[in-house]
């Protein structure tokens, strides 16, 4: 009899390098342009020169702080700054600015959804305040690398996850989240591709009821949240097929290869780094007062999470409509407009989701550039909530013109155009008879039983009257008419 198989169980944990959008670098008044030409926004600070002195930036730690809070972390009052020294072509200093002993924000959480869709919290280890490095460039001359300082000093957030997740799916929920939270935020734009937002992953597998974690590999250089999951996922199954081969898992760094799909060796982990932190003698350390977190806590905007509970608990909606309409800040915003001009939630929910969305997408507009301001599309829910038009002439007749003339009333444009709904019931019981005479083999089948013949008889009104027949009327009159 061969002996049972033992399960794996993954352990992982993800650190975020979060680069702040504030206007000047982390210790001095350079620029933070993104796209500016090489080796433009530096300056003696930035290039470490002998005998400057690094000023601190305070929107660093005011975005520290917005992070600590959406985490529900706790705030260090007393902060003090390290010196992490190394060598690194782009590090001109020869060490960076960052915290060791004291990170501005420790514990605290973030909720996701699992694989399962179930709801999970993931902890927070720590948040902490530092600089970037330059950025070396080895695709442009074959012979050489090349060295752009301008990164050099811009402010980072470091975010250290606990190890709480357990797969691909739970890691790539989560830099959603935190994406969502920054932009929400304002404190950074969060795109990967553009490096404002960078992950490492650490991954061990563990046989299922150790308490013990196995070896972890580190993962760098991912550039999109899909290539973070397939990279968890890769090295899950091939940490797992080495330990039942006889194999041992190492202690290394790993680049993913996105084209393969696969995890290559970067270089194997030996003795921790000795980085030789002491005080940053030029900075004083930041205190954070329990006054100025409160401040700041009150001039934050709602976030994701908050709204996603108004919108399920108060507006009625679904959690899934409740997500889409959260999922972009701007949208958001937008919604909570639009419910300020009508108590017809459902249906400004459908708006946003159905007209205005594919409008922008069609035309890779960016909803603060849609110019159909919230209160003209709260308009048209009224009109089609008066009966004065149908949803389909509101969204593919009106919402069209509306788009085209912003600055027209939606009533207008329904009288201008001749939309307005015939409620009228002598009108429309001549309608009807015209669409029940055409078709008199059907009206017996209806007669006999088949109910669901209602719909061809209604889309014959519908057309007959060139989509102005009121649905309730009309449906009313074929109804009775069909009885006799």
């Amino acid at each position: 009899m061969s002996a049972t198989k033992v399960k794996f169980s993954p352990v992982i944990g993800l650190e975020i390098h979060i680069q702040l959008n504030t206007k000047s670098k982390a210790y001095s008044t350079d620029a933070t342009t993104y796209g500016a030409a090489p080796n433009t926004q530096v300056s003696p600070v930035s290039l470490g020169h002998p005998g400057t002195l690094p000023m601190f930036n305070e929107m660093a730690v005011k975005s520290a702080v917005k992070l600590g809070v959406a985490c529900h972390s706790n705030i260090r009052e007393r902060n003090e700054f390290a010196r992490k020294n190394y060598f690194y072509a782009d590090m001109p200093k020869g060490y960076q600015i960052t915290q060791h002993h004291t990170p501005i924000c420790y514990g605290g959480f973030i909720a996701i959804k699992d694989a399962d869709g179930n709801e999970k919290k993931i902890g927070i280890t720590r948040i902490h305040m530092e600089e970037d490095s330059g950025k070396s460039i080895h695709d442009i001359d074959p012979f050489h690398t090349l060295i752009d300082l301008n990164r050099a000093g811009v402010p980072l957030l470091e975010m250290v996850s606990e190890p709480d997740f357990r797969n691909g799916v739970e890691a790539y929920n989560y830099l959603s989240e935190v994406r969502k939270l920054v932009r929400y935020l304002d404190i950074s734009d969060g795109n990967m591709e553009e490096g404002s937002m960078r992950c490492d992953v650490n991954v061990s597998v563990r046989p299922e009821g150790r308490e013990k974690f196995g070896t972890k590999v580190e993962v760098k250089n991912m550039n999109s949240f899909r290539n973070v999951q397939r990279a968890i996922d890769f090295e899950i199954k091939r940490q797992v097929a080495l330990i039942e081969s006889g194999g041992e898992v190492q202690q290394e760094t790993m680049n993913f290869d996105a084209a393969k799909g696969e995890t290559v060796l970067m270089r194997s982990k030996e003795d921790a780094h000795d980085y030789r932190y002491f005080n940053e003698p030029d900075l004083q350390p930041v205190i954070v007062t329990e006054d100025y977190v409160e401040n700041v806590k009150n001039n934050m905007p709602p976030l994701p999470s908050a709204l996603v509970e108004k919108y399920v608990n108060e507006l009625k909606l679904s959690e899934y409509d409740a997500a889409v309409l959260t999922e972009n800040k701007q949208m958001a915003w937008y919604f909570e407009e639009l419910i300020s001009h009508t108590k017809n939630y459902k249906s400004a929910a459908n708006w946003m989701m159905g007209a205005i969305k594919s409008y922008l997408n069609e035309r890779a507009v960016d909803i603060e550039n849609f110019t159909v301001k919230p209160a003209k599309i709260a308009a048209c829910i009224q009109l089609v909530d008066d009966g004065k038009i149908s949803n389909t002439i509101a969204a593919q007749n009106v919402f069209p013109k509306l788009v085209e003339y912003p600055d027209t009333e939606p009533l207008q444009i329904a009288q201008e155009n001749n939309w307005i709904q015939e409620s009228n019931q002598d009108a429309l019981l001549e309608i009807v008879q015209q669409a029940l005479a055409k078709y008199p083999a059907k009206v017996e089948e209806y007669k006999a039983g088949k109910k669901g013949l209602l719909g061809l008889f209604m889309g014959e009104v519908m057309k007959l009257s060139r989509g102005k027949a009121d649905p309730k009327v009309a449906t009313q009159l074929l109804t009775e008419e069909l009885s006799k």
